[in-house]
């Protein structure tokens, strides 16, 4: 009798860590074949998060003017500066000598470096359409236009000093948002050069 008991014990145990074992092994092989979202349940959620806490539409989306002051205008989400849409009539050599400002818009900005026009971002032929996933990493991490080698760099008041801290992950995710935007037709006009010559570097500390 007691040698039946101790088989069943060893037979029940056995089953057990056999069903745990199964579980555990099952467990992850799901976590391995889910894909990692940010906390997010779709790649394109999380990159709609990451727009928005990233500020993108502060500068890539035009502003419309209310009682409370310029609001982003959902009608033209992440299109940059509207190509009908010209720079106010100012003293450029005064601006790009002493700092930087931004149009009524808040799309175009004057520094030492001319003028600079926020891109469209939206997946429309005059935006990213044509653009690939590795080009949008390489324009974020590395500061070329376009994502392309070679090209010039990305104007200010890009913030390539922190895109650079996004992970592959997270600009994949970004990217594949934006391809769900709205298609938005606006050719972005090209930089300008600055008119006045770059002010002097700071004189070395003695």
């Amino acid at each position: 009798m007691q040698y039946k008991t101790l088989s069943f014990l060893f037979v029940a145990v056995t089953g057990i860590l056999l069903l745990v074992c199964c579980g555990e092994n099952k467990t992850a092989q799901q976590t391995a074949a889910t894909p990692f979202f940010g906390g997010y349940e779709s790649q394109e959620k999380w990159g709609h998060h990451l727009v928005a806490v990233g500020g993108c539409g502060d500068c890539h989306t035009p502003k419309k003017m209310t009682p409370m002051g310029p609001v982003q205008d959902s009608a033209l989400l992440l299109s940059g500066h509207p190509s009908v849409v010209p720079i106010p009539d100012i003293d450029r050599k005064m601006l790009e000598s002493k700092g930087m400002a931004a149009t009524q818009t808040l799309t175009a900005w004057v520094g030492p470096w001319g003028v600079s026009f926020a891109a469209n971002l939206t997946p429309d032929s005059t935006g990213l359409l044509a653009w690939t996933e590795e080009q949008f990493i390489t324009a974020m991490h590395e500061g070329f236009s376009k994502g392309i080698k070679g090209n010039r760099r990305i104007l200010p008041p890009m913030p390539i000093e922190a895109t650079v801290n996004f992970t592959n992950d997270e600009l994949k995710a970004i990217f594949a948002y934006l391809k769900t935007i709205p298609p938005i037709k606006n050719v972005v006009p090209q930089p300008l050069p600055p008119v006045a010559p770059p002010p002097p570097p700071p004189a070395a500390a003695n």
